[in-house]
């Protein structure tokens, strides 16, 4: 389960090559490491707003990636499907990914 952006993760996006030592989620207490070159809180702000917009964003993903049927039970939904001939919207397997993506829809 992946969790909220952090500090580090906006340092890294904007330079992977970044070495630090950070306290906590404190942006007071970033020490750069091995002649790594200090980046500005303001510009780490803003990253990490980007960064944040973008998880939240994806956040209708993660509830459907919980939310649908193991890989081994869609195939087997698509196998009898087939056998029944409702390769198309009226097998269980359509019916039960669209369950899903329609529970949880792209804003």
């Amino acid at each position: 389960m992946h969790i909220q952006p952090s500090i580090l993760e906006a340092i890294l996006a904007l330079d992977s090559d970044a070495e630090v030592a950070i306290n906590g989620e404190d942006y007071d207490q970033i020490t750069w490491l091995n002649g790594t070159s200090e980046i500005s809180k303001s510009d780490i702000e803003t990253k990490l707003a980007e960064l944040t917009t973008n998880y939240n964003n994806q956040a209708y993903g993660r509830t459907r990636k919980r939310a649908y049927p193991a890989i081994e039970e869609q195939l087997d939904l698509l196998y009898k499907d087939m056998l029944a001939d409702k390769g198309d919207k009226t097998g269980e397997w359509f019916k039960a990914v669209k369950a899903v993506k329609d529970a949880s829809p792209k804003e």
